[in-house]
Order: structure tokens, then sequence, then C-alpha cells
């Protein structure tokens, strides 16, 4: 069973779910009315990192489970937990100001690259 890899893809999405919850309190906060996305800047940060979660979800949970399912749950886990440590600092780095973003986005890139070699050695290693 592949329980710590579960964990970490139900805290990827509680992430989520909070970050659009920041999203909501960013448009009441800056006076952006539904369905406008545009019209202040720093609310425009927040829905942005909610955004690129989004995007960032599948390119991230595939290789989370194919690397837990062919090479290791408990490091497939241990390095979707640094996934989520670098969409945090985005979040928090993105929001202050744009240029801030790129530590958590770095750190969180890597940590992709990293599942997506770890589910290809799996991979071959199964074959």
């Amino acid at each position: 069973m592949l329980h710590y890899t579960a964990a970490v893809t139900l805290l990827a999405i509680a992430l989520y779910f909070f970050l659009a919850t920041r999203v909501a309190a960013a448009r009441r906060k800056y006076g952006v009315k539904q369905p406008a996305t545009t019209g202040n800047l720093d609310f425009e940060r927040v829905f942005r990192v909610h955004v690129n979660t989004l995007e960032w979800l599948p390119t991230f949970l595939v290789p989370l489970w194919l690397c837990a399912i062919y090479l290791s749950d408990a490091g497939a886990a241990a390095v979707g937990l640094v996934w989520i440590v670098g969409r945090v600092l985005y979040y928090v780095g993105y929001s202050a100001a744009v240029e801030k973003r790129l530590p958590g986005f770095f750190i969180q890139t890597i940590a992709v690259f990293l599942l997506l070699i770890g589910a290809v050695v799996g991979l071959v290693r199964h074959w």
C-alpha cells in the first residue's frame, strides 16, 4: 500500500483548496468582482499562484505516483513534501512581489524533476 504518497496527495489537494480560499479573500480585500481576474496587481499575484498550482498539479501528481509505485512510496512522498514546501514558498513570495516567487518555483521544479527521474528509473528497473 502506498500510504505515504496518498497522504502527500491529500496534502497537495489541501494546499490547492487553501489557495482557492486566498483568492476568494483577495477578491473581497481588493474589490475584484467575479468573473474578473485582473484589475488589481495584488489580487492578480494571489490569483496566479492558485492557477499556476493547478497548472503544475498534473505534472506533479503523475510522476509522484509513478515514482511511488515503481520505486519507493516513502521516497516519492518525501520528495512530494518538498514540492509542497516549494509551493508554499512560491505563494508567500509571489503574494509579496513578483520577483520573490522564484525560490519556491525552483524548489518545486526540482522536486518534480526528481520525481520524474525516480519514475523512469523505477519503471526501467521493473522491466
